[in-house]
């Protein structure tokens, strides 16, 4: 009677973490699901046609044949106008991405390893501008760029894409937490002067931080859209996230009134998607080992 009484409660709390995992364990497999099954689709109708997409079993894929369907008609939509929209995507995120590691990289060492006035007052300004939504200061730095007359330009959307607080925080905190600081007192000892003891010694040992922070920026800077919805007016000088609304204003199953020689199907539309987002996707595929160094980056101090 003894032995059961002693083995009864090793077996309920058996049961109870049992169950705790199968609960744990089907939420989790909710979320999968409820994630992946979208994704699944996109990619499977992307090798269908129209017909196919609406008459066989969605989680079946199409055909090779389909798949090139679709890519004709996306390459020649408005006579090649999605190849334009993805060298104007390259040109905006890849000039602003310029800029911002120019900037933010030395600001962020200013803050963390320098001392001058005003300095706890611009690291606050800087968490503030951070929290701020970045779509809050569209319409200001609009009137101000229309003010100079750099509304349609290139510049209008590569400048404010530029100002990214939340990177000149990244590296505030890696310097401030992974640079040796007795490292830096040596240098400017043997007569180096900020300036060369930020680029002989803290810039080289700062290779996560600089890859972390060109990844977040170049991923905010691509799926950017309502900036240069704004700034651009022209459908020629649109990056590839504005004029992915110009399809979906082509696709009849959206835009009814939009059946002609330039409307595009479902499929088509779909493979747009694909393509915008790929960019991305071969950027993390190929910086994910300085991506997790720069993330853990500061985690310890030295």
């Amino acid at each position: 009677m003894t032995a059961t009484n002693l083995q009864s409660p090793g077996r309920k709390v058996g049961a109870r973490g049992w169950t705790a995992r199968t609960v744990i364990g089907v939420v989790l497999v909710a979320f999968v699901l409820f994630f992946a099954i979208p994704i699944i689709w996109l990619l499977l109708a992307t090798t269908k046609t129209g017909r196919d997409l609406v008459t066989i079993n969605p989680f079946l894929p199409g055909t090779f044949d389909g798949l090139m369907t679709n890519v004709t008609q996306l390459i020649g939509y408005q006579d090649g106008a999605v190849a334009t929209w993805i060298g104007n995507s390259t040109v905006y995120t890849v000039g602003a991405l310029v800029i911002t590691l120019v900037a933010s990289i030395p600001a962020g060492y200013a803050l963390a390893l320098t001392e001058f006035k005003l300095r706890r007052a611009m690291l606050v300004l800087t968490l503030v501008l951070m929290l701020m939504p970045s779509t809050a200061l569209v319409l200001p730095i609009f009137l101000e760029l229309n003010t100079v007359g750099l509304i349609g330009s290139p510049l209008s959307v590569i400048l404010p894409m530029s100002f990214f607080p939340f990177g000149v925080y990244l590296t505030y905190i890696y310097f401030s937490t992974s640079i040796p600081q007795d490292l830096l007192a040596a240098a400017r000892l043997d007569g180096c002067g900020e300036f060369q003891v930020f680029t002989r010694i803290a810039l080289p040992l700062a290779t996560p931080i600089v890859a972390l922070v060109g990844f977040f920026s170049f991923v905010q800077n691509w799926n950017n859209f309502f900036l240069p919805f704004v700034m651009l007016p022209s459908s020629n000088s649109y990056p590839i996230q504005v004029g992915l609304t110009s399809l979906l204003a082509s696709t009849p199953a959206f835009n009814p009134s939009s059946a002609g020689a330039q409307s595009v199907q479902l499929p088509t539309l779909a493979l747009a998607t694909v393509v915008s987002v790929l960019p991305v996707l071969i950027i993390f595929l190929f910086s994910q080992r300085f991506l997790v160094s720069g993330m853990t980056a500061g985690g310890t101090k030295e």
